[in-house]
């Protein structure tokens, strides 16, 4: 069977192993087809394009942070986007504004904590982040240096980066992005679109709604997913007539998920590649 694993990030923006690690683990997972989807960037595609092994396909893609603006207060949501035009001009101002406000989000929670007497400093944060996007997992990092977590979930929680510390973002609408992806030739999935875990999600009419503007797929099978929410998923799929994948969303070490752990459908597959025109298939 095509092992087909969707969702994979790199230090390139919060994931542990560089563009060309990545690589070799996907290989090493027994993957046949990878994308490389870091949030708001594309910059782990060139040096994952010059590492992929030969048998490996790459899909070069992104995660971009989205929010719905249509619910009091706005909910917070990811969108996968696949086989994208990176030269694209609007997509790309966007992103780059999305990546800025990450990185002075990021410094803003370090000035809140050390104000607090939390023991880390901004260029330890920025140093963890290996000269990609640094976010909320490289403070996660050095929080678990200083001894006062364990875990990055551990980090998450509403006693510091959930809520005490926390500083909100700048998103992209979730309907411009929809629109925005698909005016670079790219394929917009909806990531874990029903993981109650990370909080609020959005209602089925929302979903109807971007079918609607042009959203392709939706990521139905991820750890954040409880099998019913997987059901409910696929059977929303199925009826608004949109692709269903599945990925690990591979953080490295700042997940216990691996590569391979949930797998995309080749059918699913042939069709997200039929329909972009950004870019191409690698291998």
């Amino acid at each position: 069977m095509t092992r087909i694993d969707l969702h994979c990030h790199s230090t390139a923006s919060d994931g542990t192993l560089t563009p060309a690690e990545l690589m070799t683990a996907g290989a090493a997972a027994g993957l046949d087809i990878m994308a490389i989807t870091d949030h708001d960037t594309t910059g782990g595609w060139a040096a994952a394009t010059a590492a992929r092994p030969e048998g490996l396909a790459l899909v070069r893609g992104a995660e971009l942070s989205c929010r719905w603006f249509g619910a009091e207060p706005t909910i917070p949501l990811h969108m996968l986007a696949y086989l994208f035009d990176p030269t694209e001009p609007q997509l790309a101002a966007e992103l780059a504004r999305v990546r800025v406000d990450r990185e002075s989000r990021a410094e803003q929670i370090v000035e809140r904590l050390r104000a607090d007497g939390v023991p880390i400093t901004w260029p330890e944060v920025h140093d963890y982040a290996a000269g990609g996007s640094v976010g909320r997992p490289h403070i996660a990092q050095a929080l678990i240096r200083a001894g006062l977590v364990h875990t990055t979930n551990e980090a998450f929680a509403s006693r510091w980066l959930g809520a005490r510390y926390f500083v909100p973002k700048a998103d992209i609408d979730v309907f411009e992005a929809v629109r925005l992806v698909r005016e670079a030739g790219g394929v917009p999935v909806f990531a874990h679109p029903k993981a109650t875990s990370r909080g609020r999600v959005v209602p089925d009419q929302l979903i109807v709604e971007l079918a609607a503007a042009g959203l392709f797929g939706l990521e139905a099978d991820h750890e954040d997913h409880t099998p019913e929410q997987r059901r409910e998923v696929r059977a929303l799929a199925e009826r608004l007539g949109l692709v269903v994948t599945g990925s690990s969303d591979f953080h490295g070490t700042h997940k216990t998920v691996q590569l391979g752990a949930f797998l995309t459908a080749p059918s699913a597959y042939e069709k997200i590649v039929a329909t972009a025109t950004g870019v191409p298939v690698l291998g």
